[in-house]
């Protein structure tokens, strides 16, 4: 028996045929094998004890499909060839159509009773191979994924099911990969691909690490409740009208009023506005002014370590946004630290704050999505959030360029606009409208602008619901 070495770390293995994904998964697998266990592949109770069998005896279990021209059973098919590859001079066929296809396509001695079969040596894994597998019905595929499954526990293969295409996005299988961490991976079925993504994401996951709610995909999962504002300035927001326990206190119970209306996870959270535009230039000409890291990390560090998630806002005056994020690179290390962009405060050269409205260019968001998610990547962290706020459309300009497909950076717009519930509704409306698409959508409440503040019921009586709600 010779099983075979992984020639990648991550891979993904799949046939649209259950024949031939057997036989995908026997390559994988097995560079060689006295002998195989071959059944027809048309009953899923036969293959699934056939599955048994074949991973007791440590050998490759392979299936005969239905018979239509080029399924793998066909002479010169892929059955054959496997059989031929692998050496195996004896076949267990387990019904009749498989000892008749055996006899067909195999000099090997076929035999019906495992006794018969030459003393097996069930091989020893040459490396930790964990194998990916569909945690659901895969229509048509149960007899393929079966004999998958039980040529892979032949190996030695760990099987573990995934509740979704992403590891990352299932709890139970964070917590299997931390504890099992594998040498190599095989996801069984097209929704793990392409193995290059795979293995990014199974590098998160045997972290072990997961958000706020669980898990490691931002959304959908979890519904951020957020206090916003400047822990040393309570003219900004309610973040900052209190000291750091009472905020905690204070945003766990702004978020506790929602629980009963969200189907998923509530987690209270801190939106801390880390650069301010001011009305002066400073002393760096750049009119915002930067939070340093000592000055925000004693609250970083109390929240996180509270289970709420943090979010840094930037409102960047005249200074380039990725140069602003790039000063708070080692607080977005931290697994539970978003990130936010605030248009309205990005000017251009003759503006000033209070004067107009800002915006910026989707080229210079993208800049900033790129930097996170290799930030992200390189500290296989959680995904992030990037939070893009909006109350008029030229804030986002050319806003359907913006790069919404990096699987490390999740995209959110919130609506901040303020005021009559019907005019906030209308700007909800229109920010929906011109956003591209895989964006979320979040909402702010303001205590004092709006009028009046809609209550928790109301703001989620809108569609799609805001999966963050932020209150200033």
């Amino acid at each position: 028996m010779v099983l075979q070495p992984p020639t990648r770390s991550t891979r993904v293995v799949w046939a649209a045929d259950p024949a031939t994904l057997a036989v995908a998964m026997s390559r994988a697998m097995f560079r060689a094998a006295p002998a195989v266990v071959l059944v027809s592949g048309r009953n899923a109770t036969t293959v699934t004890k056939a599955a048994g069998r074949a991973a007791a005896l440590g050998i490759p279990l392979l299936l005969v499909g239905d018979g239509r021209a080029g399924s793998a059973a066909g002479p010169g098919g892929a059955l054959a060839r496997e059989l031929d590859r692998l050496g195996a001079r004896s076949v267990l066929a387990l019904d009749r159509t498989a000892r008749a296809a055996a006899e067909r396509l195999t000099g090997s001695d076929v035999v019906t009773d495992p006794a018969r079969l030459p003393a097996i040596r069930p091989p020893s894994p040459v490396t930790p191979v964990t194998v990916l597998v569909p945690a659901g019905d895969v229509p048509g595929m149960a007899t393929g994924l079966a004999a998958a499954i039980g040529t892979a526990r032949a190996a030695g293969a760990r099987i573990q099911p995934v509740h979704s295409a992403d590891p990352r996005a299932d709890p139970t299988a964070i917590a299997a990969l931390a504890a099992h961490p594998p040498a190599a991976v095989i996801g069984l079925g097209p929704h793990f691909g392409p193995a290059g993504r795979l293995a990014a994401r199974v590098a998160t996951a045997v972290t072990g690490v997961q958000l706020p709610g669980g898990g490691q995909v931002m959304f959908p999962g979890r519904r951020l409740v957020a206090l916003y504002g400047n822990p040393y300035d309570g003219n900004l927001g309610a973040l900052g009208q209190q000291d750091l326990p009472a905020t905690i206190a204070r945003a766990k119970q702004v978020a506790q009023s929602y629980r009963a209306l969200s189907d998923v996870p509530v987690v209270p959270t801190f939106e801390i506005i880390a650069t301010i535009a001011t009305a002066g230039a400073g002393p760096d000409g750049d009119y915002s002014a930067e939070s340093t890291v000592a000055d925000l990390k004693p609250w970083v560090d109390a929240a996180t370590e509270a289970g709420l998630y943090v979010i840094l806002d930037l409102q960047p005056g005249r200074a380039h946004l990725l140069d602003q994020a790039k000063r708070y690179a080692s607080l977005l290390t931290n697994p539970s630290v978003g990130l936010a962009l605030d248009p309205e405060w990005k000017l251009g050269p003759g503006q000033l704050p209070l004067q107009q409205i800002g915006g910026v260019d989707a080229a210079e968001v993208n800049q900033v999505i790129d930097w996170l998610a290799d930030l992200t990547a390189a500290h296989h962290l959680p995904q992030k959030v990037l939070v893009l706020h909006q109350f008029r459309l030229a804030m986002l300009r050319d806003e359907s360029r913006i790069d919404t497909s990096n699987d490390h950076v999740t995209v959110l717009i919130h609506m901040d606009g303020q005021g009559a519930p019907h005019l906030k509704d209308d700007t909800w409306r229109a920010v929906l409208a011109a956003a591209p698409p895989g964006v979320h959508f979040g909402w702010k409440n303001f205590y004092v602008k709006d009028t009046p503040m809609l209550s928790p019921t109301q703001t989620m009586d809108r569609s799609p619901q805001p999966v963050m709600i932020s209150y200033q």
